[in-house]
């Protein structure tokens, strides 16, 4: 075979200089066009994770100075906190949210039981301790569960505190009041 009989793909017509490319599989007729959209979905449908229908799962979360014990149980979907209805605990919407978030997102709500012991810190602090807690559990519970958490951010601990009081100020970083006079 000679350098003019060689197929290139380059305007050069120097056979070493071609680009390794994959043929594409011919297409027939006859066969179905599949929208990515719908694979995507069955896809997803048939790997969406069932509640198991025994078992007690455990999750510890952690916000501030907030601590939160959280057990799973397979159930009808009560959630206590401290003893108490979680609308009850939590009066503010957005704390009251912020508990469901992780079961809401797992498309698990009405699946668990939730019963949450929580000390220290403040109601925001607790509401997002409780949310880590819930995700770590759902975790133990199914691990397919961890991608569609892992994407909205709630396995990341976070990591902020107040900051210390330093001496010779009034606060972190508030001085005291300068007078001139």
């Amino acid at each position: 075979m000679t350098e003019s009989d060689t197929p290139t793909n380059d305007n050069t017509g120097n056979p070493e200089m071609t680009p390794e490319q994959p043929e594409a599989a011919p297409v027939s007729a006859d066969a179905p066009v599949l929208d990515i959209g719908a694979q995507a979905a069955s896809a997803e449908a048939a790997a969406a994770p069932q509640a198991p229908t025994s078992g007690l799962f455990w999750g510890t979360g952690r916000r501030k100075a907030s601590v939160a014990r959280v057990r799973l149980i397979p159930g009808e979907g009560k959630i206590l906190i401290n003893k108490r209805e979680a609308d009850k605990y939590f009066t503010q919407p957005q704390e009251r949210i912020a508990v469901r978030e992780s079961l809401a997102v797992a498309n698990a709500e009405g699946q668990f039981n939730v019963f949450v012991n929580v000390r220290g810190g403040g109601h925001t602090g607790q509401a997002g301790a409780i949310r880590l807690g819930v995700a770590r559990a759902l975790i133990k519970a199914d691990q397919r569960y961890e991608p569609l958490l892992r994407a909205k951010g709630y396995l990341t601990r976070d990591a902020r505190v107040v900051e210390r009081k330093k001496y010779g100020r009034r606060k972190a970083r508030r001085r005291f009041q300068f007078s001139k006079r």
